[in-house]
C-alpha cells in the first residue's frame, strides 16, 4: 500500500469513527471559580438582592457536567458557598460518571431567583438568597450552603397541612417508601442521598414537620 493510500485509509477510520461517537457527547467539565463579573451582574437584584450580607468572595461559581433525563450531556451553572465547591465539585462529578439523571442545572437568575418557578422547572440550584418558604428565617440557600436536586420530581411535603411545594410536585409527594414510578427519587438507597451525606451533608427528607425531600444542606 502507498504512503497516499495509507493516509487516506487512515483518514476514512478517523471519520468514521467520529460519525460513529454519539452527538450528545460534550466534554467533561467540573470547575470552581470566583464569580465573575458577567454573572455577578446577572444576579444582582435576584439571587443577590439589596440587603444581602453574604460577601462576593464568599461564594463560587461552578459549571458542572451532568446527563439529563433522555441520556443528554450538557453543562451546568451554579453558585454557592466556597465552603462547599470542593464538595459539590466532587458529588456532581460522580453523579455525572454514574450517569445519574439531572433535569437541569441553571442559575436561579433565569427564574428571576423565584423559587417556585425553579423548582417547577425541575432545576437543580444553591445560591439564593431568600427566606425558608412562610417564615422570617434565612434559608441556607441564603449562604449558599444547600442544594436543592431535582425538585419536581423530589418535592417539599409540610407533614400537617399536607402543602407541596412546588405544587406541581403533588404527584411525586405521596407513597415514595413504596413507589417505584418516580423518576430521579431521592431516598436513602439512592446515589445522590449516599454522597450527599458521605460528605457531611444533611437531607431535609428526614425531617419530621416536613419531608423536603429535594433539600441537602451543611
Amino acid at each position: 500500500m502507498t504512503r497516499v493510500a495509507k493516509t487516506k485509509a487512515i483518514h476514512y477510520v478517523v471519520a468514521m469513527l467520529i460519525w460513529l461517537l454519539p452527538l450528545n457527547i460534550v466534554a467533561q467539565v467540573f470547575t470552581s471559580a470566583e464569580v465573575p463579573d458577567s454573572i455577578w451582574n446577572r444576579m444582582q437584584g435576584h439571587s443577590y438582592p439589596e440587603g444581602c450580607t453574604i460577601a462576593r468572595n464568599q461564594l463560587r461559581y461552578l459549571r458542572l457536567s451532568y446527563c439529563d433525563f433522555e441520556g443528554n450531556e450538557h453543562i451546568g451553572q451554579m453558585v454557592c458557598n466556597q465552603l462547599i465547591s470542593d464538595d459539590l465539585l466532587y458529588i456532581f462529578r460522580k453523579l455525572y460518571e454514574a450517569r445519574y439523571p439531572i433535569a437541569s442545572i441553571r442559575l436561579i437568575d433565569d427564574y428571576d431567583a423565584n423559587d417556585s418557578l425553579s423548582m417547577a422547572a425541575n432545576n437543580t440550584s444553591s445560591f439564593c438568597y431568600r427566606m425558608v418558604h412562610g417564615s422570617q428565617t434565612l434559608s441556607k440557600h441564603s449562604r449558599g450552603m444547600a442544594v436543592d436536586v431535582n425538585p419536581l420530581y423530589n418535592p417539599c411535603v409540610y407533614v400537617r397541612s399536607g402543602k407541596v411545594l412546588p405544587t406541581e410536585g403533588k404527584p411525586y409527594a405521596y407513597q415514595r417508601t413504596t413507589r417505584k414510578d418516580i423518576p430521579g427519587k431521592i431516598d436513602t438507597t439512592d446515589l445522590c442521598y449516599r454522597l450527599f451525606t458521605q460528605r457531611g451533608f444533611r437531607w431535609g427528607g428526614t425531617w419530621r414537620s416536613l419531608k423536603d425531600y429535594q433539600h441537602f444542606e451543611k
